[in-house]
């Protein structure tokens, strides 16, 4: 083959490709003609790698090719794109799959709590193996509200959230076990529960709602959204419908996912209240009223626009592009 003869003939139609190939919008016949260009090129390139082996001549040819194929095959999507994508549509989605799951949670969670609280408060016995009656005392009278203003509000606030966060991650990521969660959450009630009855023990139950609920409402809704999540994660591979597990799994993984990265958001937040109202000196109604409205804020991005998204479609998943082409199933 005579290598610059070659050059020299498909010179205009490389340049074509070339052009085509830099362009940021195609018609419908000049996509057909890249097309075209591109498996010609694809040829030229086999013949000149075939006959010369490796050329500034080829290396030329396949850096236009290089370039067409990605125009005809796309792209990953512009971060700017996706962040509010992200936020409008999968999160919310997300969200809004697992919604009974988390009342569900959110009234056992609390069932637990008010049968451990009643359970102990109510018998000495029980009451005495958690400590002393000193011990005990100074827990309910001092150490309980000294927890919330010890450190720095900063430092406290970033530590809870840190904690909370990693909590919140755990239930979504091992929730493939189906026991993770349900550890996590148990764990959570009967913690509370027995801080709720050392303090009604010694006539310290209101003090222990008025510090719990100002930050309370929205973090205990996450961990109870992440258990929901985990739990669903699980529920996929338990039973995957005409789907096979692998596949069930991983669209619940990606779609569910997407979860642990909202809760860190909603987790800053009630970090923050934790940190900066909870132990401030103002008047509860407004302590509370600030968690409610927090919460509030949350439920509505959950139940309204998560609505909404749903009805467009979303699931909280990845574009087909991005996730790749589903498997067709019969029914």
């Amino acid at each position: 083959m005579d290598l610059d003869a070659l050059t020299t003939a498909r010179h205009a139609e490389w340049a074509r490709l070339d052009e085509l190939s830099r362009r940021r919008s195609l018609t419908g016949a000049e996509v057909d003609e890249l097309v075209t260009r591109y498996r010609a090129a694809s040829a030229d390139l086999a013949d000149i790698k075939t006959s010369a082996g490796r050329t500034a001549h080829g290396d030329h040819v396949s850096t236009m090719l290089a370039r067409a194929r990605l125009r005809l095959t796309g792209g990953p999507e512009n971060v700017l794109r996706q962040i509010p994508r992200f936020f409008v549509l999968q999160l919310p989605a997300a969200l809004y799959r697992v919604r009974w799951t988390t009342l569900v949670i959110a009234v056992s969670f609390i069932a637990v709590v008010t049968v451990v609280a009643l359970w102990i408060s109510n018998d000495p016995v029980l009451l005495a193996t958690l400590g002393s009656d000193a011990e005990l005392s100074y827990y309910a009278e001092n150490e309980f509200t000294n927890y919330y203003s010890e450190n720095p509000a900063a430092v406290f606030a970033g530590t809870v959230w840190t904690n909370n966060a990693w909590i919140a991650a755990q239930c979504v990521l091992f929730g493939i076990t189906g026991i993770w969660p349900l550890m996590v959450l148990v764990q959570n009630a009967v913690g509370v529960g027995v801080a709720a009855a050392v303090m009604n023990a010694f006539g310290q139950g209101d003090v222990f709602l008025l510090f719990i609920l100002p930050h309370g409402l929205l973090e205990l809704t996450s961990i109870f959204v992440a258990g929901a999540a985990g739990l669903h994660i699980f529920w996929a591979w338990v039973a995957p419908g005409r789907r096979s597990r692998g596949e069930a799994l991983a669209a619940a993984g990606r779609s569910l996912a997407t979860i642990a990265i909202g809760l860190v958001l909603a987790l800053a937040l009630s970090g923050a209240i934790e940190g900066f109202v909870t132990a401030q000196p103002w008047p509860w109604p407004l302590k509370i009223g600030i968690g409610a409205a927090a919460l509030g804020a949350f439920l509505v991005y959950m139940l309204v626009v998560g609505r909404r998204a749903h009805r467009l479609g979303e699931a909280g998943d990845l574009t087909e592009f991005e996730a790749g082409t589903p498997t067709l199933v019969a029914g």
